[in-house]
């Protein structure tokens, strides 16, 4: 047979093999057709629900009114009542045709803000990319991911808040206003109603305010320092000396731009940069008419802070603060009218004056004559960096104590030579040292060691995060020092903490704005949430020490008597070298604080001097000006006249308080102005041993004495009395009173006069009474010893 024979069973083999296998195929067809419909319809429902987001994101868009387009809208601030009292940037504003604008601002802006703006239809996807490449490469250049027809349209309509819903109501009306009107017309827009710093609404008055040109009579360099600002106008506001180097790079930023799209040429840019930005500048535009201008000003820069990409002078925002114009206006007139006597115009104040409970800040007071804050100036109410002295002792000594510790009042401390850890000796006020005493008594004569030695024993990092949470901010080093005050802070700040107290160890930041409304309905609240920060045992016992400093410490002063006042006084010290070098008083103050609270009201005061100088300091007569401000303030605003409420937690033990729960403290060493209640179920010979204790110090013995009178009782003694008559030991007893005992040891006798009068014989006793003891001797021998006389004669 043939090779290439094949069976039929092989043939049939060989054709089934051969033959599609229509099964698989219909298969694999099937999937992918499902596939392909899943993937259609899937696409279908996924192009409806972004329709459906879209037209639901946009639905309550903003209506794209001319009147809002032609004119900036002013941001209106209402005080604590909600009535309307001024209109910020409400000022004349000189609006531009674009044929009145120079080819060079336009070129400078377009190469700036949106160099496609005539190629793009209102969003720019492809620049808008190119944006995002930039900042991922970290080459950051002069344009963001926003056309001016997207920045006309979140100036004039929307709110700042970055959200999906935003995004996309400002691509929609882009598109829209693209569609509406001009090229040109959007331009006009954009360069009337952007803000450029110096309070300079639109470009034509930004050129008056920061020139005093026309706009065809700027240089290339003025310009481009004007198209630098929309970025940041406070941040590169060339009047302001901090900013100038800044305001310098955004400037040449600008030329570089308007170099790379052609519109000057590189020798103009080159000149261009070389001219200083301060060339050519007006003097800060100065506002007399503004009311209230100090606490506007703090409104103004916490928007700013709290909503940095708000232009709060042409965006139509209201903003609702925490005013009361009354008190403002009284604050104003204590530093600048004659309700206290200053030593001299440079004697300088600075407070604020806030609501205990809720944090709301009613009224500051920040400069006095040529320091007298203005709007945009140095608000010292709330920049002040200054040592705030003895008003960190309840913060960071004696309030972490009692949370961590849980020390009672009378809990004993030593005023007595100290050092820092460096070798450094720690000073009190007054160069002296007062020994044992308790921690009410310490924070109330404001002793410094004893602070110090609080801190220490709670542990620096512990007070640290105490206080802190009361809002006080530190550097990166702690120094020990801290507990007496060398770190610096704010009248803003030291009231921030100090309210804590007052509120039940509830800690709220002291804030100026309540809300802030956009012209969308939008609005964005600033009112934070209290936290608790301390026990409210803590928050009560340090509030009931420091009612004992303005009652009977050093802050007298600040005492109203209608008013339950809890308070504490600051002081800081020149340095050995400026004493020398100006010739000043070594008992001379820098800084002199009173703090203080009532369940209404916190205040913290700052006075002092703003330069060093030979007349410039704070005599000792002129520490309590601060503590006459509190009171002034107090006395006419301070309408609640609640108590504090002690506690569950907190027991009274006579005029001390403690934790309750707690373990109680017992101490020999008490001072006269303590008194501590002893524990339930005392044995009467430890009442008793106190209460000669007590005796011992009035008579400057002390326990020595004491333990003489029980040692010094020998055999001897013992023999004597045997072989004596027992009525004879009984009327000794009875006779040598405590006169007698005093007079022995002020003679420094003691109890050896009384064994010699026993052992020796009868008439060298009488000798040695008679010659040591006096006429009072003698008389108690003849008058009260009779028979015993007789007997030790014998």
């Amino acid at each position: 047979m043939s090779e290439n024979y094949l069976s039929r069973t092989e043939r049939k083999q060989v054709h089934k093999n051969e033959k599609p296998n229509t099964k698989k195929n219909k298969k694999q067809t099937s999937f992918f057709r499902k596939l392909l419909i899943g993937c259609l319809v899937l696409g279908t429902l996924g192009l409806i629900g972004v329709a459906t987001t879209f037209f639901t994101l946009i639905k309550d868009a903003p209506i794209l009114e001319k009147s809002k387009l032609v004119n900036p809208l002013s941001a209106k601030i209402y005080d604590k009542d909600g009535k309307l009292i001024y209109e910020y940037g409400k000022e004349k504003r000189t609006n531009i045709t674009y044929n009145q604008l120079p080819k060079l601002i336009e070129n400078a802006f377009l190469a700036t803000e949106d160099a496609r703006f005539y190629d793009h239809s209102g969003v720019d996807f492809k620049g808008t990319a190119r944006a995002v490449l930039v900042s991922l490469t970290g080459n950051y250049g002069s344009q963001g991911g926003s056309t001016i027809t997207q920045q006309v349209i979140k100036n004039y309509f929307l709110s700042t808040e970055k959200t999906a819903k935003r995004k996309v109501q400002e691509i929609y009306l882009a598109h829209k206003l693209e569609k509406r009107y001009s090229k040109h017309q959007i331009l006009e827009m954009y360069l009337n109603k952007i803000y450029l710093g110096n309070r300079s609404y639109g470009i034509r008055t930004a050129a008056q305010n920061y020139y005093g040109k026309e706009l065809k009579d700027l240089t290339l360099p003025q310009v481009a320092m004007l198209a630098g600002l929309p970025k940041g106008p406070s941040i590169y506001d060339p009047t302001k000396q901090q900013n100038i180097e800044k305001a310098t790079e955004r400037r040449n930023v600008v030329l570089s731009a308007m170099y790379q799209n052609k519109y000057i040429s590189e020798e103009q840019m080159t000149e261009a940069s070389r001219v200083s930005v301060k060339e050519g500048l007006m003097p800060p535009k100065e506002v007399n008419e503004m009311p209230y201008p100090v606490f506007i000003d703090a409104v103004v820069k916490e928007v700013e802070k709290e909503l940095p990409d708000a232009h709060i002078e042409s965006d139509g925002l209201s903003i609702y603060t925490t005013l009361d114009p009354k008190a403002q206006k009284f604050a104003e007139n204590i530093l600048n009218t004659n309700i206290i006597s200053y030593p001299n115009d440079n004697f300088q104040g600075a407070f604020t004056f806030m609501d205990t409970k809720t944090g709301e800040v009613r009224a500051i007071g920040s400069g006095r004559g040529e320091n007298k804050a203005t709007f945009k100036g140095e608000n010292m109410a709330i920049e002040l960096k200054r040592s705030i002295g003895s008003t960190m002792k309840p913060i960071f000594d004696y309030g972490p104590a009692i949370e961590y510790l849980k020390w009672p009042t009378s809990h004993q401390l030593d005023d007595s030579n100290y050092k820092y850890s460096t070798g450094q000796k720690v000073q009190n006020a007054d160069r002296t040292y007062k020994g044992m005493m308790t921690m009410r008594d310490a924070l109330k004569m404001s002793r410094n060691i004893p602070a110090i030695k609080t801190a220490k024993e709670v542990g620096i990092s512990k007070a640290q995060g105490f206080a802190e949470g009361l809002g006080i901010k530190f550097g990166k080093e702690v120094p020990e020092s801290t507990a007496i005050g060398t770190n610096e802070g704010s009248p803003t700040e030291i009231a921030g903490a100090y309210a804590a107290f007052g509120n039940d160890g509830k800690y709220t930041k002291p804030h100026f704005v309540k809300k802030v409304v956009y012209p969308d309905g939008e609005s964005k609240s600033f009112e934070p949430k209290s936290k608790r920060v301390m026990e409210d045992y803590t928050a009560y016992i340090v509030t009931d020490m420091l009612r004992s400093v303005v009652t009977s410490g050093t802050g007298t002063a600040a005492n109203v008597d209608s008013l339950d006042v809890a308070g504490k006084t600051g002081t800081t010290n020149y340095s050995a070298a400026d004493v020398a070098k100006y010739g000043i008083p070594s008992s001379a103050s820098r800084d002199s604080w009173f703090a203080g609270y009532t369940p209404q009201y916190t205040m913290a005061v700052w006075t002092g001097y703003m330069k060093n100088g030979p007349e410039d300091y704070i005599s000792s007569k002129n520490t309590k000006i601060a503590q006459q401000i509190f009171k002034e303030m107090m006395h006419k605003f301070g309408t609640n006249k609640s108590k504090f409420k002690m506690p569950k937690t907190v027991i009274q033990d006579n005029s001390e308080l403690r934790v309750k729960g707690a373990k109680q403290e017992s101490s020999p060493n008490v001072n006269t102005n303590t008194v501590i209640q002893m524990e339930t179920g005392e044995k009467d010979q430890k009442q008793e041993q106190n209460e000669q204790d007590k005796n011992q110090q009035e008579q400057k013995q002390g326990e020595q004495d004491k333990n003489q009178q029980e040692q010094k009782q020998s055999e001897q003694d013992k023999n004597q009395q045997e072989q004596k008559q027992s009525g004879q030991d009984k009327n000794q007893q009875e006779q040598k009173q405590s006169g007698q005992d005093k007079n022995q040891q002020e003679q420094k006798q003691g109890e050896q006069d009384k064994n010699q009068q026993e052992q020796k014989q009868s008439e060298q006793d009488k000798n040695q009474q008679e010659q040591k003891q006096g006429e009072q001797d003698k008389n108690q021998q003849e008058q009260k010893q009779g028979e015993q006389d007789k007997n030790q004669q014998d």
